[in-house]
């Protein structure tokens, strides 16, 4: 299914999914109106460190270890996506410190990946390929763009969406050509779209210091990493099955402990906990494409790694919706690729 130039589509979610795909959609022609109860970066993108790192996720989460020459693919489309957008793309890189015997069983799933060996003079890691980006500064910036190319935002939920007509909170009705699903952990009931029932919450914390850094590289060690700025951020838990935004205080005492570790002059700090609740799948890449549901177009999924993947889902999404070729990398995102039964 395609659409034509000036089609009316519906994206709900204004996270990084959603905003990228909004612009795509804009920069394709297309009509675009985003729907989001939240505030404009009250989201799990907005909570995130804007890590877009395929190396030290393949590295550091077993789900994207598969998954990396994909994700380098996914990260090598920022330049271009950005360009012209007042976004920065910090390119420091990341260095991973810690205990020797920790530090030597990251150094062994290096070398079986074959990331480059970079070491720092002192012994810690290095992965100069990693990048980042100010989450919550991105997405303002994707809205603003996609406003001045006529994309509306409508602080409403989207609750149905059948032959075209599309139902908001509120009781309100409005027609669409499609809808683009971006919103994350709060749409895995298959109320929507079917295939949203395999979805898995995760539930993520992250810690803002009163504490700067300075300017380098993001800093990595045994189950935490501190991004510098102002304040700094230090990430994040991973508590796979809970959707609640309530910080812990167990979870996050933890968190800094493990940030004080590396860097003992955090202790005494003042902390601010930030919660943010993600999607998973069971391969750990997002649904991407068509549902079974008419209409009604998946982004959703992301797991960790949102920010890395929204230009390539974003492209996908827009050729799907222009009925172009998305592409070879379409399909490990298939959205229905849980549908099938196993082969025999």
């Amino acid at each position: 299914m395609g659409t034509v130039s000036g089609a009316r589509i519906a994206v709900a979610g204004a996270g990084a999914f959603g905003s990228a795909t909004a612009l795509a959609l804009a920069r394709a022609g297309l009509a675009v109106t985003v729907f989001d109860p939240a505030a404009p970066g009250d989201n799990a993108s907005g909570v995130a460190a804007g890590m877009l790192a395929p190396a030290s996720e393949a590295l550091f989460d077993e789900a994207s270890t598969p998954h990396l020459a994909l994700l380098r693919r996914a990260r090598d489309l920022w330049p271009v996506f950005v360009a012209g957008l007042d976004i920065e793309i910090l390119n420091d890189g990341v260095r991973i410190e810690g205990e020797a015997e920790w530090l030597a069983g990251v150094e062994a799933r290096r070398r079986v990946l074959g990331l480059p060996d970079d070491h720092h003079a002192d012994g810690a890691l290095r992965l100069a390929e990693d990048w980042r980006l100010d989450a919550h500064a991105a997405l303002a910036t994707f809205r603003a763009a996609a406003s001045a190319l006529g994309v509306r935002f409508e602080s409403a939920s989207v609750t149905a969406y059948q032959n075209g007509l599309l139902s908001l909170s509120g009781g309100r009705a409005e027609r669409f050509d499609a809808l683009v699903l971006a919103t994350g952990a709060t749409a895995r009931s298959g109320a929507l779209a079917p295939e949203t029932v395999v979805l898995a919450p995760i539930k993520g914390q992250i810690l803002r210091l009163d504490h700067d850094l300075g300017a380098g590289s993001v800093l990595r060690g045994a189950g935490v990493y501190l991004c510098p700025g102002a304040p700094m951020v230090v990430g994040a838990t991973m508590e796979l099955g809970r959707d609640d935004l309530a910080p812990d205080p167990l979870k996050t005492a933890a968190l800094l402990k493990a940030a004080t570790a590396l860097r003992p002059d955090l202790a005494g700090v003042t902390a601010t906990t930030q919660v943010g609740v993600r999607a998973s799948t069971a391969d750990g890449l997002p649904l991407v494409g068509w549902s079974a549901s008419p209409g009604v177009m998946l982004a959703v999924g992301a797991r960790r790694n949102g920010w890395l993947l929204a230009p390539l889902v974003a492209g996908l999404v827009a050729a799907y919706l222009t009925g172009k070729d998305p592409g070879p990398d379409a399909a490990q995102f298939d959205a229905r690729r849980f549908d099938r039964e196993p082969e025999a």
